[in-house]
């Protein structure tokens, strides 16, 4: 019967060593839970991702609104009976003879 108690307490260490000190541990746990919940997150940006691209493909196959909308950011194309108008900021730079002075 000791000899049946003692192995059990061998084995109950190596059990315990194992547990808490090895690589394999416990000590393991907490950088798989930190890999685990960023992966988490990056899982649920891509899925964000994934269902806007799903709703834009499903707007371009049923109707013509998104292709236009489309059409005029990304290629810069103008429909019918549509007027262009483009917006150009001002020039806030000074005259070139100003700033010839100026350096002197």
């Amino acid at each position: 019967m000791k000899w049946l108690a003692a192995a059990l307490a061998v084995v109950l260490v190596l059990l315990q060593y194992r547990l808490w000190i090895s690589d394999d541990g416990v000590r393991a746990l907490a950088p798989l839970e930190a890999s685990v919940a960023a992966q988490g997150a990056d899982n649920a940006r891509l899925e964000e991702r994934n269902r806007r691209l799903a709703a834009e493909v499903h707007d371009l196959k049923s109707g013509t609104a998104a292709l236009e909308e489309r059409a005029r950011s990304d290629l810069g194309m103008i429909g019918p009976n549509e007027t262009f108008y483009q917006v150009v900021p001002r020039a806030t730079s000074s005259s070139p003879a100003r700033t010839q002075t100026a350096a002197r």
